[in-house]
């Protein structure tokens, strides 16, 4: 039969004999807009979708960007559902706005794939500040390393944006796509999905009711009372996943029993490091947004948290400079690496440039911002992808802020599920099959598990005072300082590489 899927059962396995895949059509989901959403095709029945986006963040909205960049994937019919009000108008930031508290580091792995996405072009338009030095040390004053983009032969070692500037570039982008595209201001309630059927005969013309009761499509129900059907359903709506929920995917992890207190600050000079010292409670790191500003990311515990976030300006002001400075200990000096110094072998006849030695960071001077407090925890997805549902970003992985990671790994999910998704288009296969959806897994779950280790690990062997194991810290600081094969290893990793090439 002309134009047909004929699906028949032989044991597990299902055979098709397939034509060449095209999206579904859906002419009125072409305006990204809010105003008809949802509005169903025949009495009784939703909205059909090749794609339905849960969650319109900045890693959803960065999977619709890439899949508008891609030949085969550009025709999709997309859903983008969220109930945050700003997606469904422009978003304007002035230039004369406060720096928002909110803020990523993003790699140059992710900056690569935002320019290749279209997306770049608009984060260079607001406040953004690229920085190719930082600085880490430890408490003790035992040790510290410098990170320099030129050590592993690259320009910068990321960049600082505000998320409110890459959310609205995110969706300047995808507003400028031809994708097909509704947004849908509401929250996913339940979502339902049937077994294959194999006595259907698939073709163009069959109902979304008929596709979903033979398990061709998944079925969304919204709050306002639309219903969505997707080929595939892609969770993106962050810790507390309501997709992951629905879908019965198990997680793993723990709390930290630490918050991280975050704002914007002032300083009289601009800077140009990324800082991070270490402290007995927990990391403090001072980024560059520009303009003069910085970000403060300050990990502590509960108790702790609760009184910075309600001290005055002046006396949070003076406790962010304490711990940035002499705070907790002394500063590490170049006497720690001369000669007769426990570490003095890491030096051998290096000579220490300017460039590497220790330096203090620049005072801050006022408070920008207000201040925000959030609890730190791990968590992870036993599974990635089912039937006709897969997990990208913090839906699938949430981890300690310590190296700014978080965000780029979700970037890198958007990127290699639309890759996959592209993939499965141009063989015929249907992009909900879990067969396909496990290969973006497989792909993504052992980068994700090895950073999210790194980071643990980081997190645990910091939150010990105890001195042997101060000694091995340091130990590790200068073999970082010094170890140039080591020190390239462990830049090019944080730059969005997924293996230690050190190890490779």
């Amino acid at each position: 039969m002309m134009n047909r899927i004929v699906a028949r059962n032989f044991g597990s396995n299902v055979y098709r004999l397939r034509i060449p895949w095209r999206p579904f059509s859906n002419d009125a989901a072409s305006n990204l807009s809010s105003s008809n959403a949802g509005n169903p095709t025949k009495e009784g029945e939703g909205q059909q979708y090749d794609i339905a986006i849960v969650g319109g963040g900045m890693v959803g909205l960065a999977l619709a960007c890439s899949l508008a960049s891609r030949p085969l994937t550009k025709h999709l019919n997309v859903a983008i559902i969220d109930s945050n009000p700003a997606l469904g108008r422009n978003h304007f930031i002035k230039k004369e706005d406060l720096p928002d508290p909110r803020v990523s580091t993003v790699t140059p792995a992710t900056i690569s794939f935002f320019k290749d996405i279209g997306a770049w072009q608009y984060v260079e338009r607001h406040r953004h500040a690229y920085f190719d030095k930082m600085q880490v040390w430890d408490y003790t004053g035992l040790g510290y390393t410098k990170y320099n983009a030129r050590d592993a032969n690259k320009e910068v070692l990321g960049c600082v944006v505000e998320n409110k500037v890459l959310l609205s570039s995110l969706l300047s982008c995808v507003q400028d796509t031809d994708l097909q595209k509704k947004i849908y201001p509401s929250r996913l309630t339940s979502m339902s999905i049937l077994p294959n059927s194999s006595s259907l005969e698939e073709d163009s013309t069959a109902s979304e009711t008929v596709l979903f009761t033979h398990g061709r499509l998944a079925k969304l129900e919204l709050e306002d009372g639309h219903s969505v059907y997707a080929k595939l359903v892609v969770g993106a709506d962050g810790g507390k996943s309501r997709v992951r929920e629905l879908a019965g995917f198990r997680t793993t992890g723990w709390n930290y029993s630490q918050n991280a207190i975050i704002c914007t600050v002032e300083h009289a000079v601009e800077n140009h490091c990324a800082w991070q010292r270490f402290l007995p409670a927990g990391p403090i790191a001072l980024l560059p947004i520009g303009d003069k500003f910085s970000n403060i990311v300050w990990t502590m515990n509960p108790k702790e948290s609760s009184e910075f976030k309600s001290v005055t300006e002046d006396d949070f002001l003076k406790a962010v400079n304490h711990a940035l400075d002499y705070g907790y200990g002394p500063h590490p000096t170049s006497s720690l690496l001369g000669n007769g110094d426990i570490f003095s072998w890491f030096k051998g006849d290096i000579t220490m440039s300017a460039h590497d030695c220790f330096e203090v960071p620049p005072k801050v001077a006022k408070l920008a911002s207000e201040r925000m407090v959030f609890p730190l925890s791990l968590r992870h997805a036993s599974d990635y992808a089912s039937k006709r549902v897969v997990l990208i970003g913090d839906a699938a992985h949430t981890v300690h802020p310590l190296a700014g990671q978080g965000v780029n790994l979700g970037f890198g999910d958007a990127s290699t599920l639309s890759n996959i998704i592209s993939e499965g288009i141009a063989v015929g296969t249907d992009i909900g099959e879990v067969s396909l959806l496990k290969k973006y897994e497989a792909d993504r779950k052992p980068a994700n598990v090895m950073m999210m280790a790194v980071l643990d690990g980081f997190q645990k062997a910091y939150s010990v005072d105890f001195g042997p194991l101060n000694i091995l810290r340091a130990a590790a600081f200068h073999g970082a300082h010094y170890i140039s094969p080591l020190k390239k290893s462990i830049i090019s990793y944080a730059s969005g590489e997924h293996r230690l090439p050190l190890f490779s």
